[in-house]
């Protein structure tokens, strides 16, 4: 795996510790590379009011668009999990739309990479496409 995609889980690692995670006590770190090289990070932030919640991919994504970014190449994920955590469908779905087929790096506790297509995690995604479609149709 590339030297950069490592590093890239290392920032990951890092967004993890400024998790608030005070219900499920499962802390996630995400970091988000853009294609001029700019990292955002992400933390999932938990409320009492479960729906309420955001995971530390949509943080990290909002953050970069919010800030201007459009472009990008690959996010890392890391938990305190020992197996890798990928993405959930929520996270799945608002990165396909607003990053594309971006590489995901996975991290897991003992430090090994697994990285994989966003659009292998998202098979049939529904995206922008879908909605030019339903526009095309007769009544």
């Amino acid at each position: 795996m590339n030297k950069n995609y490592k590093d890239l889980a290392q920032v990951a690692l890092q967004a993890r510790f400024h998790a608030y995670a005070p219900f499920s006590k499962f802390r996630v770190g995400a970091a988000l590379l853009t294609t001029e090289g700019k990292i955002y990070t992400g933390c999932n932030i938990e409320n009492s009011s479960f729906g309420l919640t955001i995971c530390a991919e949509r943080v990290a994504i909002f953050k970069a668009i919010s800030s201007g970014e459009t472009k990008f190449r690959a996010i890392a994920i890391v938990s305190d999990d020992s197996e890798f955590t990928f993405p959930c469908g929520a996270c799945r779905q608002v990165l396909i739309d607003l990053a594309g087929n971006i590489d995901c790096i996975m991290m897991d506790a003992k430090n090994r990479y697994k990285v994989s297509k966003l659009a292998s995690l998202l098979p049939l995604a529904f995206t922008e496409k879908n909605l030019k479609h339903s526009h095309q149709r007769k009544e």
